[in-house]
């Protein structure tokens, strides 16, 4: 084996790990049981955007997003922790691994973020090209 191939198959094995795939599986699979299986009205509106699994895949933190308001979002939170159970025991079913990992349900924050951060680099945008524009003026004059 020469240098090349050692650096190729370290870059291999570390690029995509195991609890990153099982996380994938994850969020498929609570997605799918969230929109077909839970028949809570509360949680009808939920998106599951990712899943954060832990490397010893014991504790899986489930992302979700919700519509509306704090109230309705409160409601969400409270079906989805009565309906842990039932979707871990879903998981159980449909997934083959020794340990099922827990499910955590988290509130989504990353979208709310992403829109204030481009909302700052618009802003931003629009500030340097204003000073632009106005040493262009002083030049020309």
């Amino acid at each position: 084996m020469t240098a090349d191939t050692l650096v190729e198959c370290a870059v291999a094995k570390t690029g995509y790990h195991r609890a990153d795939r099982v996380a994938d599986q994850i969020r498929m699979e609570v997605a799918d049981i969230l929109m077909r299986k839970i028949k809570d009205p509360r949680v009808q509106s939920v998106t599951v955007t990712d899943v954060k699994l832990t490397a010893d895949l014991r504790i899986a933190r489930v992302f979700v997003t919700t519509m509306g308001t704090e109230e309705e979002e409160r409601n969400v939170f409270a079906g989805l922790a009565q309906a842990n159970g039932f979707v871990r025991g879903e998981l159980g079913r449909r997934l083959s691994l020794r340990y099922l990992p827990e499910i955590v349900f988290a509130k989504d924050i990353s979208g709310p973020r992403g829109d204030r951060v481009l909302k700052l680099l618009n802003e931003l945008h629009a500030k340097t090209e204003a000073e632009g524009s106005s040493s262009e003026e002083k030049t020309s004059l």
